[in-house]
């Protein structure tokens, strides 16, 4: 039985963030809706202590490559089409 395991990581800028609450307001509802929407782990991973910069890990599981790709993809665009965060980067690899 083959565990092949999804990591992604996606550079935010959040404009609107005027401070680590709005910032962490944003971030709380955006790391909620990809956990409910995709069934996959999710977590600010760097930036903590900066106000308009983040940086999110996004990890999925499964037998399939194509399935996580298809997962990792949905989620990608999920977040781009958020009008409150900007993506600077996304880098995915699998293990």
């Amino acid at each position: 039985m083959a565990l092949i395991v999804g990591l992604c990581t996606i550079e935010l800028v959040i404009p609107e963030a005027n401070s680590l609450k709005d910032k962490r307001s944003v971030l709380k509802s955006m790391l909620e809706g990809m956990r409910s929407r995709f069934n996959i782990s999710a977590a600010e991973v760097e930036h903590m202590d900066v106000w308009r910069r983040a940086t999110v890990g996004i990890a999925c599981v499964s037998n399939s490559q194509t399935f996580i790709d298809q997962v990792l993809n949905k989620v990608i665009e999920w977040v781009e089409s958020n009008p409150r965060v900007n993506v600077t980067d996304v880098q995915v690899e699998f293990l």
